[in-house]
């Protein structure tokens, strides 16, 4: 029996209030599926959702089911920069994973739908379903267009500062902010919302190709039409996400990820979806199958093309042939068959020759998107994990965005209390070749994470210190971010971390082949590691905790309860 039925038979209520919504007394006895969306005018990457929604709720009548439809609106990581709307972002990740654990286990359904596409949305809504782990699918909601000759709003951070230093007219900053965003869907880059899009099948959560298509495609709306269909198969094999979300799975999803390139935020994010479901994964992991992974794709910020070329060359099954050969193709998915005979049928089904035609359209190929793996962009994938007396539990750095001079660098620290004096610093020609900037209480328990894209920008568009400065945070960074950023740097300084006791001119050590982030001298002058030991200790003894930035609130909760940035910032 059904998990719906058998709550029928406990809540006597259950049956006159749906009639008293609309329910026929036939609905009452159908498959309930759920059908969650992060749906709403808050950003492109949501305002298109429910027209998505509506097709599967047609899909799942018409195969005898009952859809219930329910709402968990994200907010936007872009119109959240520039002020304190960015410190809400990661919070909203798991206040949108508890509405969906409410929703969920308030009124049990035998299985959900899940729609989204951003940087929160996204996986918070893998994080919420896996919590609740009833049998489940994803419907990832696509991405936008570009804009004229190919315009992508990751670029807009770069006109920004441009237009801040004086290179480019108000009027020029005008038409790039007007036309960077001509349709629905995430933005068109591999940032953290392409790339939860394209985790969420790499996991097996997805239908094999519905990641990242353009948004405005008649292709997405099938794929729509047959998770509604879906989700009537799952919920009676009941295949759970548990079941799908496997070790395994979480193996091939962060090869996928070194494949791509894809955004450091996944290293907030996959490691918090595994702790619902009791798998154990930390950052060592993400940086152990990247060493091993190559790095194929050439796509933005880190390649050439927008993110809709994705699609057209392939998308996830595509890159997933690559790298076959590093993938666990036994396990379950979503489908009810495996990885490995998904391939098979994405190769039988006439998609790709679908997807490219287009490319022809732009007059290219397959490998001028993704390249073989054979000849990849990188033999070893986009990110590493750095250690060392300033970071003892981790950091991480995106070294495919890095110039190769700050592969290995010494640099003079210059630390900041928040991102606004840093960028002030920036922006004024303040900061100089071979500096460190360093921000601190910007993490979890500082401020709540906020990302640092606008200081990256301004350090990345300035020819001057673009390829001689550092930017290092306990804060983290946007998935569009480019150049040397280093973020996630645990303990944070609100915990005491070593990064609250760096001072101006301590001589900052980056080596990001040895995995090494340390403090190696003071005052410009290197010093025996045991004396920076000794400094450290002292320096210590005399720091105090700043005052909670937020006495109230979401954020208050948030910053009371959030693990290191290592472990996934999620809420304990």
């Amino acid at each position: 029996m059904f998990r719906s039925q058998e709550i029928r038979k406990l809540a006597p209520e259950m049956d006159p209030l749906r009639l008293g919504m609309g329910w026929t007394v036939e609905d009452l006895g159908k498959p309930q599926i759920m059908l969650e969306s992060t749906y709403g005018d808050s950003h492109p990457g949501s305002a298109h959702l429910n027209a998505l929604v509506s097709i599967c709720e047609e899909a799942i009548k018409a195969a005898g089911g009952r859809a219930a439809k329910y709402y968990a609106t994200d907010i936007c990581d872009g119109q959240s920069q520039g002020h304190d709307g960015i410190n809400f972002s990661l919070a909203s990740r798991e206040i949108i994973a508890a509405l969906i654990e409410i929703h969920a286990m308030a009124t049990p359904f035998d299985a959900g739908v899940f729609f989204a596409s951003c940087d929160k949305g996204m996986p918070a809504n893998l994080e919420g379903l896996a919590r609740v782990n009833a049998p489940a699918i994803v419907v990832p909601g696509g991405v936008m267009n570009a804009g004229p000759n190919l315009l992508t709003l990751e670029q807009i951070g770069m006109y920004d500062a441009m237009y801040k230093r004086g290179e480019i007219s108000a009027e020029e900053f005008t038409r790039y902010k007007h036309s960077a965003c001509p349709s629905c869907g995430a933005c068109s880059f591999m940032g953290t919302a392409s790339t939860m899009q394209v985790m969420a099948e790499a996991l097996g959560m997805a239908i094999p190709g519905s990641s990242l298509l353009p948004a405005t495609s008649a292709a997405i709306q099938d794929f729509a039409k047959q998770a509604g269909e879906q989700a009537l198969v799952i919920a009676k094999k009941n295949i759970r996400p548990s079941d799908v979300m496997t070790k395994k799975a979480f193996h091939n999803a962060i090869v996928v990820h070194a494949a791509i390139a894809g955004s450091s935020n996944s290293l907030l994010h996959i490691p918090a979806i595994a702790h619902e479901l009791g798998v154990e994964l930390d950052a060592d992991e993400f940086d152990r199958i990247h060493r091993k992974s190559p790095y194929i794709l050439n796509i933005r910020p880190s390649g050439k093309w927008p993110a809709e070329f994705y699609f057209y060359a392939g998308g996830t099954p595509a890159v997933m042939e690559e790298v076959k050969s590093l993938l666990n193709l036994d396990v379950m998915t979503v489908t009810g068959k495996t990885l490995g005979e998904n391939l098979e049928d994405v190769k039988k089904s006439g998609f790709y020759e679908k997807c490219n035609e287009g490319l022809k359209k732009h007059g290219l190929s397959k490998e001028d998107v993704i390249k073989p793996f054979s000849r990849p962009i990188s033999a070893a994938g986009a990110l590493a994990v750095l250690k060392g007396n300033l970071a003892p539990e981790g950091a991480v750095v995106k070294h495919s965005a890095l110039p190769q001079e700050m592969r290995k660098a010494r640099l003079r620290a210059r630390p900041f209390d928040s991102e606004e004096e840093a960028i002030d610093a920036v922006l004024t020609g303040k900061i100089l070749p071979g500096d460190a900037v360093i921000i601190r209480y910007e993490g979890p328990k500082g401020s709540g994470m906020p990302e640092m894209f606008y200081t990256t920008e301004a350090i990345a568009s300035d020819a001057k210190i673009a390829s001689s400065v550092a930017l290092i945070t306990d804060g983290r960074f946007s998935g569009a971010t480019r150049g040397p950023a280093i973020g996630h740097v645990s303990p944070e300084a609100a915990d005491g971390g070593p990064i609250a006791l760096v001072k101006d001119g301590d001589v900052i050590e980056i080596d990001v082949d040895l995995r090494l982030l340390n403090v190696i001298g003071v005052e410009g002058k290197e010093k025996p590691p045991a004396e920076i030991e000794k400094i450290f200790l002292q320096r210590k003894s005399e720091w105090r905790p700043k005052p909670a930035k937020y006495g109230k609130g979401v954020l208050r909760i948030y910053a009371k309860n959030a693990v290191s940035p290592m472990k996934g910032g999620y809420m304990e």
